[in-house]
Order: structure tokens, then sequence, then C-alpha cells
């Protein structure tokens, strides 16, 4: 445990420095999650009580923190390996951790396959952690392409990120699909299907200052 609960309040250490910042316990159901400590205060990383997270000072660029991601065995960098473009989808395929260090590439990447193609694939197939900063990310590129009269939707999220989005409320907002070739087979003309209710589906609720700030920036 990264998080020590204290009746109303809770302390959470920095995985890498040992550092440490104190607040309200937060207001979502769960008692494991701490996604408004961790935002409201500039950390970064996991939004579970488990970590790992890190303080502001070690969430700059080139920093480790060492050790297993969220039990998951990933690294702390993440980036974007490449966008592909197929007919009118893009898929995106993302790695590592979606966090601050990884948000420049990744919004450099879903905006050029939201401008280029009509709808969009996020292949989440080697993702293993994401913050505020990157569902931010991904709240805004939705809110684009259907915008477009176009779909973004996941594919082949961990249990730890269907985790993340039922939490914050997003798991309706974003279609999923088990794998981008099962995307891909349901956004080709031929699966698509009613795709009109998932391209005006429902806004965000109950997220974070963190996250609807950063989804409203462009």
């Amino acid at each position: 445990m990264t998080v020590v609960p204290d009746e109303h309040l809770m302390t959470l250490i920095c995985d890498n420095c040992g550092d440490t910042t104190t607040g309200t316990a937060c207001v979502l159901p769960d008692a494991e999650v701490v996604w408004t400590l961790v935002a409201e205060h500039g950390w970064s990383g996991s939004p579970f009580a488990t970590g790992p997270h890190r303080c502001p000072r070690c969430s700059l660029p080139g920093l480790d923190l060492g050790g297993d991601t969220a039990g998951q065995g990933g690294q702390p960098g993440g980036g974007v390996l490449g966008v592909d473009h197929l007919d009118d989808v893009a898929v995106v395929t993302a790695a590592g951790d979606i966090d601050a260090d990884a948000a420049d590439e990744l919004r450099s990447a879903l905006r050029q396959a939201v401008d280029v193609c009509g709808h969009v694939v996020v292949d989440l197939t080697r993702v293993h952690l994401i913050d505020a900063a990157g569902l931010g990310l991904l709240v805004r590129a939705h809110r684009d392409a259907r915008e477009r009269g176009a779909v973004l939707c996941l594919a082949a999220p961990s249990r730890f990120i269907r985790t993340v989005l039922h939490t914050m409320r997003l798991d309706g907002l974003f279609p999923i699909f088990a794998s981008p070739q099962e995307a891909l087979r349901r956004l080709s003309p031929g699966g698509a299907g009613d795709l009109a209710a998932v391209v005006a589906g429902p806004e965000p609720r109950g997220l974070s200052p963190a996250v609807m700030t950063d989804a409203s920036s462009r």
C-alpha cells in the first residue's frame, strides 16, 4: 500500500522519493480510489491506493519508479508505437503508461487520427496504467471524433484500465472491444451496425476537475 488512511484523511506516499502529502478521503464510493487526492496535488500514477504514485518532482520525464507498475509488470514510461490508417479507420497503438509523460505524443497521435480518418481505434493491448492526463486526452479525442460524426473506441483494455473507466463513469462513453481486430470488424461498412447512438453517446459524468480541465483544453 502506498496510501495510509486515517479516519477522514489519506496520506499519499511517493514510491520514488518517499515524499508525502495528506488530503481528505476520496468522495468516490470505492475507498481504494485515491484519484481526487492524486489529481488535486499534482501527483501522477495510479488512481488506486496500491500505487504506484509519484510526487510532482518525481513525475518529471526521465525518472524511473522501478519495480512493478500497479501489479501489472509494466514500465513507467509510455508512448505511441504508431498510427495505422486502414481505409476510413485509424488505429492508434499505445504502450506502457498513458500518463503526463506520454501526453504530448498521445495528443498529437489522436489529433492526427481524428483529422485524417473517420473512426479511431485506440489499441490498449500494451498499456499498463492510465492516469488523469491520459483519460483527459481520450475524452477530448472522443468529443472531436463525435463532432465529425465518427466514433473513437478502445480495444483490449486491461482489467485495471476497465476498472478505472468504470470508477470514473467512463465505461459507457467509449465503445470497448476485446481486440483491435474486433473493433475494425465492427467499424467496417458491413459490420458497423447502428453507430448513430454511439456517436451521440453520453457526456462523461462524475469526473475529477483535473480530467475535465485536460479534456477541455486543446
